[in-house]
């Protein structure tokens, strides 16, 4: 079985707001769970080590943006501490074996091919297909954890896609049920997840990747960010040679 943790990025609103709406998704299998986790326990004492961040403080993109957060915000770290500790954060995940894409909705393209449909539908759908093909092809089971928000509506896209799942294919679209999510999807507070937190950090990598951040002297989330996963970037979700494991429309 594979745990698959999933932080979005990006607002749902259809105007101003986030240029797009973005999910981060980090994949763990059950049987390496443990000894991951205990990984990433000694990472966030590396961290405490050398920036003072404290090993339960939240790690979230907007935080190391902003140098805000229950820490930061009282700790603030120079703009360089903050882009060297979210890069370490992503070339973590191939160094603990985990497995990682992101879906990137782009709100204008979305407007123009699915004008009555909300963003996260789409993400979701997207995603679900993608977890959907990997536990086929691999013949595994996907337990999936989000990060606390609009439980509803992932339950609801969840329970569709093991019903009356689909793929798009070259001749168009065809019914593949997603049987082996197991139960619902489970709601997390992100605080209480270091998994859930480098999905949140993945999701806002995936979406600078796609668009750039405008020019200043310190980038903290430069282009390149997403390319620093490595080889944990989940290629199979994607055709295209690049960007790789980016879902976009």
């Amino acid at each position: 079985m594979v745990l698959a943790y999933v932080d979005e990025s990006g607002d749902v609103g259809r105007s101003g707001g986030s240029k797009t709406y973005a999910l981060g998704c980090v994949m763990v299998r059950h049987d390496a769970w443990l000894e991951t986790f205990d990984r990433l326990i000694n990472y966030r004492r590396h961290l405490r080590a050398r920036h003072g961040l404290p090993v339960r403080a939240e790690l979230k993109a907007n935080f190391l943006l902003q140098n805000n957060g229950p820490h930061l915000s009282k700790n603030p770290l120079s703009e360089e501490a903050r882009f060297s500790i979210y890069r370490q954060t992503m070339r973590l995940h191939s160094k603990i074996g985990l497995d990682t894409f992101g879906v990137v909705i782009d709100k204008a393209r979305a407007d123009k091919r699915y004008p009555d449909r909300p963003y996260e539908d789409i993400a979701w759908e997207w995603l679900m297909q993608r977890l959907e093909r990997r536990a086929t092809i691999e013949g595994e089971h996907v337990l999936l954890i989000h990060d606390e928000g609009d439980a509803s509506t992932v339950r609801t896209i969840a329970r569709k896609a093991r019903r009356v799942g689909t793929a798009g294919t070259s001749t168009g679209v065809v019914s593949v049920p997603f049987k082996r999510l197991i139960d619902d999807p489970i709601p997390r507070d992100s605080r209480q997840s270091y998994f859930l937190q480098l999905a949140d950090l993945a999701a806002y990598a995936a979406f600078r990747r796609l668009h750039p951040p405008p020019p200043r002297k310190v980038q903290i989330v430069p282009e390149s960010m997403w390319d620093e996963l490595g080889t944990a970037r989940f290629k199979a979700v994607t055709r295209s040679a690049s960007p790789v494991a980016i879902v976009r429309n």
